[in-house]
């Protein structure tokens, strides 16, 4: 077994590769000695900032790199699963970030090759490890609420950081894709995994028609196994910044974990200052700066959790198994809400399907809706 700090590797030089760069720089079992990006200026310029000594424009490349232990994909999704089947190939270990691929197939594609060549793929889920939401799930496991009936999970805000999200040709769907991949994956994981057997979605483009054919706000309930409802609100459409929280309803208690709130300095300027929040628009007036965001986030911890995967410590505890999960459930909410009705899991999408987004955007009910 290899010692010392694990050697890893970034894809990406945006806002994903820099919250990778960050959470690494404060970490003791790993260290970023690489990035990739095929945009030179980023790339050169997010080295310099953490001190990255090597920079690449193709990513293939920077793989020839001996030293290189662990990857971490921050691209878009329509790359994760080639990129996947390259960084395996390559004997390295793979960190892919939410949500897995673009499809069902790419996923199983990319599950089988890190198989093939015995390296872990690891599913970039930080709900997985951020500290409120896993006291949460410390109580719910010791009993403190009784028999759990609802998870709720909202996460919300005024748009993505890049121009990508947009195309759904790049990142297969909208809010749902992008963010209700966390509150489908939370909810799967504070059950137990419990099996989800059904899954019903409502969604729409109320703010960015002009931008995109994406859904900017979208609400999914999902059933499981065990009797619980999971209820995921997803918006691009809500000012103010970032939104995230949970809500936990038993027979014997609730709990509720606002994911900014109470790890922020309520404020007040005239004149604004630097930084707030993620996605905060402005810092003029009423504000709410947050400080150790990362921490609260939970991503230090998972990147950490993550190298000591690597090195044989730990078993990774999200993996390419439960991203599929996830994009079977993204699949059954999107044929939902373009058929208008309750969708039962296990779902299989009909033949020719390219991506997530086309079951709602070619769905009846959709279509229905577009001739009143």
């Amino acid at each position: 077994m290899a010692e010392g700090k694990v050697k890893v590797g970034i894809i990406g030089s945006q806002f994903q590769a820099d919250i990778h760069a960050a959470s690494f720089q404060i970490l003791n079992e790993a260290e970023v000695v690489a990035i990739a990006s095929p945009t030179p200026g980023n790339a050169a310029e997010l080295a310099k900032r953490y001190n990255i000594p090597r920079v690449f424009t193709d990513y293939r490349e920077m793989l020839k790199e001996r030293d290189i232990e662990m990857v971490t994909i921050a691209a878009p999704n329509s790359l994760h699963a080639q990129m996947t089947k390259d960084i395996a190939a390559a004997g390295k270990h793979i960190i892919c970030e939410k949500p897995l691929a673009m499809t069902i197939a790419e996923g199983e594609e990319m599950i089988a090759a890190a198989k093939q060549h015995g390296v872990l793929l690891m599913y970039g889920e930080e709900l997985f490890f951020t500290p409120k939401y896993l006291k949460a799930k410390e109580m719910a496991d010791a009993g403190a609420f009784g028999k759990i009936y609802l998870v709720k999970q909202s996460e919300k805000h005024f748009g993505p950081h890049s121009p990508w999200f947009w195309d759904v040709n790049r990142s297969g769907g909208g809010a749902l894709m992008d963010l209700g991949c966390h509150g489908i994956a939370f909810c799967y994981f504070f059950l137990g995994r419990s099996p989800i057997k059904s899954v019903y979605c409502q969604m729409g483009t109320y703010v960015y028609a002009d931008k995109t054919k994406a859904e900017d706000d979208s609400l999914c309930i999902l059933e499981f196994a065990n009797g619980a409802v999971g209820l995921i609100e997803n918006s691009w459409a809500r000012r103010g910044g970032m939104d995230d929280r949970i809500e936990v309803f038993g027979e014997a208690g609730v709990t509720y974990a606002n994911l900014h709130m109470g790890n922020a300095l309520p404020t007040f300027s005239e004149n604004g200052y630097g930084y707030a929040v993620e996605k905060a628009p402005t810092t003029k007036g009423w504000t709410y700066p947050v400080f150790e965001e990362l921490w609260n986030y939970g991503t230090p911890q998972e990147l950490a959790h993550f190298a000591r995967c690597a090195r044989g410590k730990e078993t990774p505890q999200a993996t390419g198994e439960d991203g599929l999960v996830v994009m079977h459930t993204l699949y059954a909410g999107y044929a939902s809400a373009g058929e208008g009705r309750k969708i039962s899991m296990p779902y299989e999408p009909p033949p020719g399907v390219k991506k997530p987004i086309d079951l709602w955007l070619n769905g009846p009910a959709r279509a229905q809706a577009a001739q009143r």
